[in-house]
Order: C-alpha cells, then sequence, then structure tokens
C-alpha cells in the first residue's frame, strides 16, 4: 500500500485552535509544557502492543506502529532543534523531510516493543530540554529552510501540538 505524504504548512497550529484535535495554543502556559510533553507519551505501549499495530487503515493513513516511529522521531530531531535554540542564535535548521525518514527508516517493520522504548526516551528527553528553558530564552529563535521563524515559545506549541495530534491518529484522547 502506498502512503501519500502530507503537504500541508502545520505552523498555523502556533496561531489558532486545531479542529482535528482540539489543540488550542492559547491554552499553552509556560510553565506546562514540560509537563504536557512528557504526558503526551501515556498510552502508547498499550497502542504499540496492539495486534494490528502494522495495519495501515487505508492509503492516506499511517498505521500505529508508523505514527508510533514518528513521534519518536519527533522527540529526538525535536529535543536536537531546541538544544540549538538554547545554545546558538541565529540558528537554521536542517530540512527534515519526515515522510522520507519514514520510508528510508522503514518505519512499518520496526519493532513494536524496541519502539515503545525509544518512544518513551525521545519524548522524556524532550520535555527535560524544555524544563531547562530559561525565563529569558522563551524568545530565542530557530529558522527552518522555508523561512518559518519559531521561537522557543512557538516551537513549544508546533511539537506540542505535533504529540497530542498524532495521540488521536491511533485512537488515544489528544491530551491525558
Amino acid at each position: 500500500m502506498t502512503f501519500e505524504p502530507d503537504g500541508k504548512d502545520w505552523t498555523w497550529v502556533t496561531r489558532q485552535r486545531c479542529p482535528a484535535c482540539g489543540f488550542d495554543p492559547a491554552t499553552v502556559r509556560r510553565e506546562d509544557v514540560a509537563d504536557r510533553i512528557a504526558a503526551s507519551i501515556t498510552g502508547w505501549n498499550t497502542v504499540l502492543a496492539r495486534a494490528d499495530v502494522r495495519v495501515r487503515p487505508d492509503d492516506h493513513t499511517w498505521s500505529a506502529l508508523e505514527y508510533a516511529c514518528h513521534v519518536r522521531d519527533v522527540g529526538s530531531v525535536m529535543t536536537e532543534r531546541l538544544d540549538e535554540m538554547l545554545r546558538t542564535q541565529p540558528v537554521c535548521f536542517d530540512d527534515w523531510d519526515q515522510d522520507a525518514a519514514a520510508v528510508e527508516a522503514d518505519y512499518g517493520s520496526q519493532s513494536p516493543d524496541a519502539v515503545s522504548s525509544q518512544l518513551t526516551a525521545a519524548v522524556a528527553g524532550f520535555a527535560e530540554m524544555y524544563r531547562l528553558v530559561r525565563e529569558d530564552d522563551w524568545s530565542r529563535e530557530g529558522l527552518r529552510g522555508d523561512g518559518t521563524v519559531f521561537t522557543v515559545e512557538t516551537f513549544a506549541m508546533y511539537v506540542l501540538h505535533e504529540l497530542e495530534h498524532h495521540r488521536t491518529d491511533v485512537g488515544l484522547p489528544a491530551r491525558e
């Protein structure tokens, strides 16, 4: 089954509510970011234990395993980017093609048990990185290859949406 890549620019979620998952950037408080990131991994181990974890429901949707691999990689990639923003100014991010990453790493054939522990570690590490953000760091910037500028604060909103939104893609509630 061939997967059709998502070509949307999801940066709008830093400014307005997502109608699909309910994420609202106006509700994101700096003091809650790390806890919300950490809570986003709750339930993934149950999802990865499902008998149908490798099954894609249709040509437009990843399997639960593929979503889990993506969330794991989001945790790792975004931890590196946040670290760069906290250490260096200005910083420009290398492009990350998440669809190409899924194909190259063959997400659908990975071990669900291994992915579960890797996802937990990656997202927990990202949460811990946000615990290190000082008050004067929230306005530090990172520039994506497409010209989008994130601050540490809008970056938190963007990635938090990603983590919470993908929970709904696999049947979990957006937030714990």
